[in-house]
Parts: C-alpha cells; sequence; structure tokens
C-alpha cells in the first residue's frame, strides 16, 4: 500500500469536511490511506494522486458519495450503551404516554440520526414495539438516517451473522428476527413487521432544514459529534434541539458531552438531554 502524501491528505480532508464536517486531524492519515486503497482497487486506479484528480474531475461528485462511504466510522452494535435503551423504555416511554393516553392522535416519533448498518434503529424499534405490544393504541414511528449509501444498503436488508445479534431477552428473537436456513445459515433477518416500521433515508446532518414533518419525541445522535470540531458541534446541536418537541429527549454517546454549547436542552442523565 503506497503512503499518502501530504497534498493529497490535506485535499481529501478538506473535501471530506466540506461534504460532511468530519474533520480528520493528522493523526487520520493511515486510516485514510489504507480506506481510500479500496476505492482505488475498485476504480482500477494505480495511486492516491490519480484518485485526488478523479475527484477533482466533473465525475468528482459521485464519487465523493463512494469516498464518503469509506471514510465513514461504522461501529455499531445491538443495544450499544445499554442504558439508553433502559431509559427509554423505563423514562421517556411512560412519560410520553401517561401524558398523552386519552389523545388517540399520540404517536411516539423516534429517530436515529446516525444509523450505520441498522443495529441502532432496530434496537430502538424492538424496544417501542416492546413497550406498546401491551398497551391498546400506543403507535410509534421510527426514522433512521445516514451519510452512507453503502451502510443504509446493510440496513435496509435486515440481514446480520448470528453472533452480532445480542439482546437483552432471549423471547425478542424469536419476535423480531427469522434463523436463516441452507445459504443463510448462521444469519438472521429481521421479519418484516418490524422491518416495515423503520423509515431509512440518505441524509446529510448538515443540509438544513431536515426533511420530517413532524417534531420528535426522540433523537438518538450518538458517536457522531466527536468527529466534529467546535464550530461544527455549536451548528448541529441547536438543530437538533429544534427537532425535538418540549420534553423530548437527545441521546449522544456516553464519551459526548454538549458542556460548552448553546442549546436548549437540559442534562437529565450522563449523555440524555431534555429539551425544557
Amino acid at each position: 500500500m503506497s503512503a499518502i502524501l501530504t497534498a493529497d491528505y490535506e485535499f481529501i480532508c478538506r473535501l471530506v469536511y466540506q461534504h460532511s464536517r468530519i474533520n480528520l486531524g493528522p493523526d487520520k492519515a493511515e486510516l485514510v490511506s489504507s480506506r481510500v486503497q479500496k476505492r482505488l482497487r475498485a476504480l482500477g486506479l494505480n495511486s492516491i494522486e490519480t484518485y485526488c484528480d478523479l475527484l477533482r474531475s466533473p465525475d468528482g461528485g459521485q464519487e465523493m458519495t463512494d469516498l464518503l462511504d469509506v471514510i465513514s466510522t461504522n461501529v455499531t452494535e445491538f443495544f450499544r450503551e445499554a442504558k439508553h435503551f433502559d431509559f427509554l423504555e423505563q423514562v421517556a416511554l411512560p412519560d410520553w404516554h401517561q401524558r398523552g393516553a386519552n389523545d388517540s392522535r399520540n404517536v411516539f416519533r423516534a429517530w436515529s440520526a446516525a444509523c450505520s448498518s441498522g443495529e441502532e434503529p432496530y434496537s430502538i424499534a424492538m424496544t417501542l414495539a416492546e413497550f406498546c405490544r401491551q398497551r391498546p393504541g400506543c403507535e410509534w414511528r421510527l426514522e433512521a438516517s445516514d451519510i452512507s449509501t453503502r451502510m443504509l444498503e446493510r440496513a435496509g436488508s435486515g440481514v446480520y451473522r448470528a453472533d452480532r445479534v445480542r439482546l437483552p431477552a432471549h423471547e425478542m428473537l424469536g419476535r423480531y428476527f427469522q434463523r436463516g436456513v441452507g445459504a443463510s445459515q448462521g444469519y438472521y433477518r429481521v421479519k418484516k413487521e418490524l422491518q416495515g416500521r423503520v423509515n431509512f433515508r440518505h441524509l446529510n446532518l448538515f443540509h438544513w432544514p431536515y426533511p420530517f414533518t413532524e417534531k420528535m419525541h426522540a433523537i438518538f445522535c450518538r458517536n457522531v459529534m466527536i468527529y466534529f470540531n467546535r464550530e461544527t458541534q455549536d451548528q448541529l446541536v441547536p438543530r437538533l434541539a429544534d427537532q425535538l418537541v418540549p420534553g423530548g429527549y437527545l441521546f449522544v454517546g456516553h464519551s459526548e458531552s454538549l458542556i460548552g454549547l448553546d442549546h436548549k436542552l437540559k442534562c437529565v442523565r450522563a449523555s440524555v438531554y431534555r429539551r425544557e
């Protein structure tokens, strides 16, 4: 694998930041080089310099989408950072249900704002479905978005290796997944009844306004802001806050904090914020 030249690296960093606001520092050169090599192999190119020429060309727009696909970090698992799902089940949902129990129009709306390969939105969907199973008239809707078209394709398929499907309760496996047979042995597929309740869409968090007609009761935007600089965080958080109903919750990653940012949210638990 050829090393990436400083000028090429700086060019790619500027381009990635311009299109996604992902802030790649000088310590990410090796990672970027290894991921760009995947595009070189796919395109049959022999150097990163040639690849940069492609990005500068009239055909660079389509390739930019593919570059963001390989640059985006996608580390996820079902019910990752489990305390968030406990809070959703034990605090956010009961509070919403109690306040709107007599309103037939009351629908819990949630958004997985960086859904990656789908484990997060399907975890949210299972939590919502479990809560509503024994509550007649309880309705929910779930939006899931990502900047990576490659990850959205994987999420939309709803197919996962069996060893990756680790759930809080064993009975949830049979309730929400189908076991693969034959050529699909060793895999599970999300059942259509659940999969059909999740609306996947391609979305850049910095293309404003967001394409939602109604505001959300919960937004999961976790382990995303760690890749943004302070200026970008200052722009993103107020937009997410504005997308919440009063009393709605924003969930960020356990390693993230909104301290020092200007927003309308109150911290109610570590990495959980409520719009007042």
